[in-house]
Formats: C-alpha cells, structure tokens, sequence
C-alpha cells in the first residue's frame, strides 16, 4: 500500500496535472514589480478553498497541481477539464471564468465574450473536485490504509500486544469507546453507533492534524471549511433523529409533567423543542468551523508581521520574522491540542445526543 501511495503522489506531480505558469504570462505576478502586501488576501488565500493546489514558488514560476473542474450549465451543458485552463483565473474557457472580486469572488460563472458575467446565464452547478475535496479523499485514504493495516493484524496474531502504527491508534481507539460512545449512549446500545462515531472522531482528528502540514497532498483547510462541518453536522442531525425512540419523540411533540398551557391552544413547548434539535446540530457546524478556522487565521497572522515589518525596513523585517516565527511555533503547538479537543468534543456531544435519543426512559 505505501508503494502504491509513493506512485500516485509522484504521478500527481510530474504527470500533465503539474503545471508552471512563468511571470511573464502576467505582469502583475513579476517578482521584480513591487506589488505592496495585502495581509487580508494572504491569509485567506491560504486558508480558503481553490480549483487548484498550489506547491510552491520558484524564481518567479508558480507550481501548482491542477484539479479536475466539473460543471453543468443549462447553457453550456456537462463540462469537464483541469483547472489549469483558468491560469489561475486569468483566462476564460468554454465561456467559465472563475470570478476574481466582488460578493462571487472564487465562484464559476458564465462570462460573454468582453468577460464580463452574463446576466441571462444561471450559476452553473459546480461538482468540481476542489483542493478541499481532494484533501478529504486524501483524509479517507489515509484512514483506510491505516485502520485495514491495523484490522489485518488482529485478524493474523489477534492475542499479540500491539506494535507500530497499533501502539498509537489503540488507546485512541478504546479512548472513544470506552470514556466517549460507551457512557454517553450505553453499554446496550452503544455497539450499533461505534462505527460512525468512530469514523466521525478519526475524519475529524486526521483533518484537522493534515491541516497544520504544508506540504502536498496535505494543507488543506478542510474542517475550516464551513461546508464540510455543515454536512458532518447534518450526517449526526440524521444519525440522532432517525434512531430517535417513542419517549425521544414523546418528549419534542408532547412533554410529561408540563402543563397543558403550554402546549395548548400555542404549542410553545413543542416549538422550543423543535428549535432545540435544530440548534444542536448547528453549534456543532459553529464550533469546529470557527476553532480550526481562528488557529489558523492567528498562525497566519503573525506570518504577516514579517513582510509588514520588512515593509518598514529589512532591520525591522528581521526582528519581526524572529518574534513571528516564535509565536507562530506556540501557536502550531497549541493547534495540536486544539486539533485533538475538537475532535473529542463533536464525537463527544454527538453521543450524547444520540443517548438522549435511544434513552428507555423511567
């Protein structure tokens, strides 16, 4: 498996996906024309989604892996290509332009021939394999690696200690099971949610630690993404209120031991509890959002001070790349944690959730 992971990453880098685009293909993009640094745009470039992976600058050469676009347009209809045809989004193809400013800035639009948006042209659908969707296919390759290496030595040597990669994914693995699933849902029910929960905890975790590493095919900003939190939300929205029991149900649409003026002739119980499940999964979504999000933004942040400094003078350009680098290390650090937390705590009160749900009662 790791030979056949060393050929696909090779082969992403030097096949035809692998382009350079030299300085000259756009003035603006000259190393030699002094272009004054815009922090905004530094940070969230490199924390937001794009067509394509960037790797690295040389002498003025952007390298960059280009990703497959797939669109339907009802004008266009079904188009499929690499991202490279964009040039970074200087260039128009099959009448798409990626949007460059304004409230659609990233977005695919169909453009008339001066490049200016055509009103009369809908938003295409966009299913484009983007650099976040590419870092979770990533994500989950990696997890299947790991964990059918982990299952298959159990299944030869079941009664051996574990060795390797075992030593570490172990105690993660009987952490979530027994100090997370196990409590929040039961020891009679808790076998059925353990592979999704599972799952959740290590999509979450690898996400979030792949993240903090910029080097390719890692350094995507996935769990920073509000997208995906938002359908790993959903994914336990459904999980919790479609195993919801008779008594979960009973409690939402008929609360016991409340009085009857408040759910009738105004159902205010009913409602509030209808809000309640809503809510739930939304601060999920919030919360993991905006913690990878800010770890991010504040790394980058102190990176700036370098090239704001250097702005000034190159003395000061220095002594701000030495107090930025050490800040930026505590807060790497800090990432790390923080990497982990949010990981345990969606798994967490998604299983709590889940417990309320399948809850007998008394």
């Amino acid at each position: 498996m790791s030979r056949i992971l060393i050929i696909i990453l090779l082969s992403a880098l030097w096949a035809d996906i692998l382009y350079a685009r030299s300085p000259e293909d756009n003035p603006a993009d000259n190393p030699l024309e002094k272009i004054p640094f815009d922090p905004g745009a530094f940070i969230f470039d490199h924390i937001g989604d794009a067509y394509e992976w960037h790797l690295f600058d040389i002498n003025g050469r952007h390298y960059s892996v280009s990703l497959p676009v797939i669109l339907y347009s009802r004008e266009k209809g079904l188009n499929i290509f690499m991202s490279h045809k964009f040039q970074h989004g200087k260039a128009t193809y099959r009448d798409f332009r990626i949007i460059t400013d304004g409230p659609e800035k990233g977005k695919i639009r169909v453009v008339l021939e001066d490049g200016t948006v055509d009103p009369d042209a809908a938003r295409p659908v966009d299913i484009s394999i983007t650099k976040n969707v590419a870092g979770m296919f990533f994500a989950a390759f990696v997890m299947m690696f790991i964990f059918l290496v982990i299952g298959k030595r159990y299944q030869r040597n079941p009664n051996l200690p574990p060795r390797g990669i075992q030593s570490l994914f172990e105690p993660l693995i009987l952490f979530v099971v027994d100090d997370i699933v196990k409590p929040a849902i039961g020891e009679k029910k808790y076998i059925a949610f353990l592979p999704y929960l599972l799952t959740l905890f290590f999509f979450i975790w690898i996400n979030n630690m792949m993240g903090l590493i910029p080097i390719f095919p890692m350094g995507a900003n996935v769990t920073g993404n509000i997208s995906v939190t938002a359908g790993l939300a959903l994914t336990s929205f459904l999980v919790i209120n479609l195993s919801g029991n008779r008594q979960y149900w009973q409690h939402i649409l008929n609360t016991p031991h409340v009085p009857i003026l408040l759910k009738l002739p105004i159902p205010i119980m009913p409602v509030i509890e209808i809000v309640g499940i809503i809510t739930k999964p939304f601060v999920l979504m919030v919360r993991l959002f905006a913690n990878i999000t800010a770890g991010h933004i504040i790394t980058m942040g102190f990176f700036t001070l370098i090239f704001i400094f250097g702005q000034v003078s190159p003395a000061f350009g220095y002594g701000g790349a030495v107090l930025a680098t050490g800040f930026g290390i505590f807060i790497t650090f800090l990432e790390l944690l923080v990497a982990l937390i949010q990981a345990y705590v969606f798994t967490l009160l998604t299983s709590l959730f889940i417990g309320m749900a399948v809850d007998d009662g008394h």
